[in-house]
C-alpha cells in the first residue's frame, strides 16, 4: 500500500513526523510538504513563478520524501503527477495544530490538499489535532490515538472513503472516550476581524482566533464532542453536494422552460 503525506505547518512540523511514523506500519510512505508554513491558504496554487523542489532525508524508513516552496494543493499536485512513481493508495493531511471547525475547511490549508488528492479519486483525511501550541503536545499520545483512526480509514481505503475530516483530542489515553462519526457544525466561525486603532487614530483591523471564547454550540455539536475526549470523523461530500444543487437547478430552468412554451 503506498500512503502519501502532507500537511500546512511544513516539512520540519512535529505533526507531520509523528504521522509518517504511525502510518509506516501500514505501507510505503511518501511525503510532500511545505518548506514553510501555509495555513488558511486555502487551495491556492502557485502560478507566477516556479515551484523548486528538495529532496529530504530526515524521515527514516520512507520511501521518498520532498519539500517544496509552494502551497498544500501543490505539494499533492506534484507529488500525484511527478514525485510519486503512483498514484497514492490514499493521502493523509496534518497532523495540523489546532482542530478544523466548522467554516475552517473553506479556508484551511490541511483541508485543501485533502480535496485536491479527492480531485485526482484519491480517498484523503485531513488530520488535526485540538492544540493551541506544539510545546503542549506529547507526540506519543497522540500517535496511539492516530493510528486507530488510521488502521480503519486504511482497511476500508477501497470502500468509497472519500473526503473525511478528521480531529483529535489533545488527552491521556485513560481519558479517550471513542470515536464520533458526526456532521462538522457549520454555524461555527472562528475567525472575526477586530477593529484596532493605529497611533493616528485610524481604525485597522485583523482576524482573531476566538477558539478559546466559542461557547455557543448545538448539543451534539462536533467540537463539543471532541472537547469531551471524542475523535471526531466528519464525512465532506462535496461533490455529492454539487450534483445533487444541479439536478434541484436543472429541475428549475425545465419549469421554466414548461411555462414559457405555454
Amino acid at each position: 500500500m503506498k500512503i502519501m503525506v502532507t500537511n500546512d505547518d511544513g516539512i520540519f512540523s512535529p505533526g507531520v513526523e509523528a504521522m509518517v511514523e504511525t502510518l509506516q506500519h501500514f505501507g510505503e510512505v511518501y511525503v510532500v510538504c511545505p518548506d514553510q508554513e501555509f495555513n488558511t491558504v486555502s487551495q491556492s496554487i502557485t502560478l507566477r513563478q516556479p515551484v523548486r523542489v528538495k529532496e529530504m532525508y530526515h524521515f527514516p524508513g520512507v520511501a521518498g520524501a520532498w519539500s517544496l516552496n509552494g502551497t498544500p494543493a501543490d505539494c499533492v499536485k506534484l507529488g500525484v503527477e511527478v514525485l510519486l512513481p503512483e498514484k497514492p493508495d490514499f493521502l493523509f493531511s496534518g497532523i495540523n495544530i489546532g482542530p478544523n471547525l466548522g467554516r475552517d475547511i473553506y479556508y484551511s490549508g490541511t483541508m485543501a490538499a485533502a480535496i485536491e488528492a479527492s480531485l485526482y479519486d484519491i480517498p484523503s483525511a485531513s488530520v488535526s489535532l485540538n492544540s493551541s501550541s506544539p510545546r503542549l503536545v506529547n507526540y506519543s499520545k497522540v500517535k496511539t490515538l492516530f493510528y486507530q483512526v488510521a488502521e480503519v480509514l486504511l482497511q476500508h481505503r477501497s470502500k468509497s472513503v472519500g473526503l473525511l475530516n478528521v480531529n483529535l483530542p489533545n488527552i491521556d489515553k485513560r481519558e479517550f472516550k471513542g470515536i464520533q462519526v458526526i456532521p462538522m457544525d457549520m454555524s461555527v466561525s472562528r475567525y472575526r476581524f477586530v477593529g484596532l486603532h493605529d497611533p493616528h487614530g485610524e481604525v485597522y483591523y485583523w482576524l482573531k482566533d476566538q477558539l478559546l471564547e466559542l461557547t455557543d454550540f448545538h448539543p451534539a455539536s462536533d467540537y463539543l464532542l471532541l472537547k469531551e475526549g471524542y475523535i471526531t470523523v466528519s464525512p465532506i461530500e462535496l461533490r455529492t453536494h454539487y450534483k445533487r444543487k444541479q439536478e434541484q437547478v436543472e429541475r428549475w430552468f425545465k419549469s421554466m422552460e414548461t411555462n414559457t412554451s405555454e
